[in-house]
């Protein structure tokens, strides 16, 4: 797994990445102080996990999220930061992070958190997990209206191709129906997922577990 480091405190970037390091299966392959840094100077195509604090000078964690979620869907995008308050850590979920860890853990548990987000998980720390749950809990007793989005089972699967890369003939073939009946299913899900475009449709798909 290569494992992209933005951190603006000296002292943890530089216990992270020894530690990381010397783990089998992960391999650093960048540490920024800054987003601005990590955008310009990180090979964010061959970046499996971004691991990053939200606290960080001129451009925040949860602006670098927001840039590079949808371009990058396929990376997972972990926060790693001693920032608990409800604004911030629900910004940065519906920003496109998959997970959510404070800081203060042992280091054991960030390193299992970090292979759980790669192999498709969403950890979160106990505190940020309650959190999120009475956020939710919250919605279903409020009467605000359900914003859950379905998908029939076909549309899931075109979302699945998408999420492979795959273009729209060759879904076509895949699923023995017409290119045209493919470009209608995914003008359907982009509508139901409120998606710019592939990525931000793949991003969005992922947060709701719809693959």
């Amino acid at each position: 797994m290569n494992v992209c480091i933005v951190e603006d405190e000296e002292i943890v970037l530089g216990n992270l990445k020894p530690l990381l390091d010397g783990e089998p299966g992960i391999n650093v392959t960048g540490c920024y102080n800054s987003a601005k840094e990590a955008l310009t100077g990180a090979s964010w195509k061959t970046t499996d996990v971004l691991l990053a604090d939200l606290d960080l000078p001129e451009m925040s964690g949860v602006e670098l999220i927001r840039k590079l979620a949808p371009e990058y869907p396929e990376m997972r995008i972990f926060v790693y930061t001693k920032h608990d308050d409800r604004p911030q850590v629900l910004e940065a979920i519906k920003a496109g992070a998959s997970g959510y860890f404070l800081k203060g853990g042992r280091p054991s548990e960030l390193i299992d958190a970090l292979h759980n987000i790669y192999h498709g998980g969403a950890p979160l720390s106990p505190p940020i997990a309650r959190m999120v749950l009475g956020e939710l809990q919250a919605k279903m007793t409020s009467g605000t209206p359900d914003d859950t989005v379905h998908l029939t089972e076909r549309e899931r699967t075109i979302l699945r191709c998408l999420e492979k890369g795959y273009a729209y003939k060759q879904i076509a073939d895949r699923l023995s129906i017409a290119p045209s009946t493919v470009h209608t299913h995914i003008k359907n899900i982009y509508g139901k997922l409120q998606a710019e475009n592939r990525g931000d449709a793949v991003r969005k798909g992922r947060n709701q577990n719809l693959i």
